[in-house]
């Protein structure tokens, strides 16, 4: 057992499946119109697990969790490959949809209530719009533009129609996204009122979807992209922040994410770490960090600083994403923590397969915690150490505790189970990320 040690609760994770319900503490009680596309004051959003109440135990709930993590993975991989492609053949962007969350919002004039995936891997914000020629099942009904006073098709030399990867133009600006799992959305590039609580933001860009197919979005009705493109949410308010807060995944307690400058996410803490955001010119919208190395116990893993190094053509890196439940990590990296951890936890490996996680250990017959190592990710600047809820699930029914993380094949991941707990502010002013050590339901 190496000297660092931390105790593992049992009562450890869920996945990190949310619904984001939007609450403007502050705000008069009467519907507020925000000037566009700047905001004058910050979004403060309750955030929820979607999988509460659905009767299902804890692993059930991680491997929801890790079934969709992989299928994302594969499809942020495959966004890297084609933008770093050199085939002259143009196809639709393949774009990794599906994230963690859900956004309840509304849009229109008179508004109309909506829940969408929030993704902080794309940038499109889009729903499903009449008159449908293909349509999936939703569970409001879908959004009539003939029914909003509000509602503005986009020219097609607008720069926001310019901004889309694959676009044409016919009776409008029209758009075309694939999701990688075949499903797909295809509609024209409008504008309208969104509306968040009881602050409304007129003129706001999103797809409205006629043909929409598969079902990786059945669960809300579109996607809102909080990336770093032009088409994203963040990018159309102007805001310079955003931030979330997760509480711990067996909690009942909300979460809350910040939308812009608000005085509860500042601090002049010194627990607070702060790296730098990496920009990657063939795949603008993702959120890349310099990972330069990782610690279990008092061993520094010897990871050549180069594994997570941002290649000259766009591939490998680590990118942060609230919509992958766990951490992937390139596969070499992986096998030595898998090594380490192994070497450092004096309990058998389960080898049933049965969690769909990697790396998994017996626990004695009654135990209900356990002595793990220490983990933590060296950033550029920023040495994170992680709790132990952060990266180790334990259920004491099926005996077994295990690692909270995977192997990859090119892009690594850093995943919402290790940033529970932990205020991540995006400044996109500051180019940095910062993690900040909090208490997540007292925000």
């Amino acid at each position: 057992m190496a000297a660092k040690s931390s105790s593992l609760s049992l009562l450890l994770l869920l996945t990190f499946t949310v619904i984001v319900l939007f609450a403007c503490p502050g705000l008069s009680t009467s519907r507020r119109a925000l000037e566009h596309p700047k905001t004058n004051d910050g979004f403060r959003v309750t955030l929820r697990h979607v999988d509460s109440g659905k009767n299902l135990t804890k692993f059930e709930r991680v491997q929801r969790g890790i079934k969709r993590g992989k299928h994302r993975m594969a499809r942020l991989n495959a966004m890297v490959l084609a933008a770093t492609s050199t085939s002259s053949e143009i196809e639709a962007p393949v774009l990794p949809g599906n994230g963690e969350f859900l956004m309840n919002l509304g849009i229109g004039t008179p508004s109309k209530s909506y829940a969408a995936i929030m993704d902080t891997g794309s940038d499109l914000i889009w729903t499903q719009c009449k008159p449908c020629k293909q349509c999936f099942d939703q569970p409001t009904p879908i959004f009539d533009p003939k029914k909003s006073t509000s509602f503005s098709t986009l020219s097609c030399s607008s720069q926001l129609c310019a901004a889309l990867p694959q676009s044409t133009c016919s009776s409008g600006c029209e758009y075309l996204y694939t999701y990688g799992d075949y499903s797909s959305t295809q509609g024209i590039l409008s504008t309208e009122t969104f509306t968040f609580g009881d602050v409304s933001v007129p003129s706001v860009a999103f797809g409205c979807g006629e043909d929409n197919e598969g079902d990786g979005f059945t669960q809300g009705a579109g996607l809102v992209g909080l990336g770093r493109g032009p088409l994203s949410l963040v990018s159309q308010l102007k805001e310079q922040k955003f931030s979330y807060c997760l509480t711990s995944i067996d909690d009942t307690k909300t979460s809350t994410l910040f939308m812009g400058s608000v005085e509860s996410v500042k601090s002049e803490s010194n627990a607070i770490k702060t790296t730098p955001l990496i920009q990657n010119p063939s795949q603008p919208s993702f959120y890349y960090l310099p990972l330069e190395g990782i610690s279990v116990g008092d061993t520094r893993l010897p990871i050549k600083k180069s594994t997570f190094a941002l290649q000259d053509d766009g591939t490998g890196g680590l990118i942060i994403d609230s919509g992958t439940t766990i951490t992937y990590l390139e596969q070499s990296a992986f096998d030595l923590v898998k090594k380490e951890f192994t070497s450092q936890i004096d309990l058998p490996v389960d080898k049933s397969g049965s969690t769909g996680l990697d790396l998994c250990f017996t626990m004695p017959s009654g135990a209900t915690d356990i002595e793990v190592p220490k983990l933590a990710f060296h950033f550029e600047g920023a040495d994170l150490d992680l709790p132990a809820e952060n990266y180790m699930i334990a259920d004491s029914s099926l005996g077994v505790a295990c690692l909270a993380m995977g192997g990859s094949s090119g892009m690594s991941i850093f995943g919402n189970v290790q940033q529970q707990n932990m205020l991540v502010i995006h400044d996109l002013g500051a180019e940095t990320l910062s993690f900040l050590p909090t208490q997540c339901d007292k925000l």
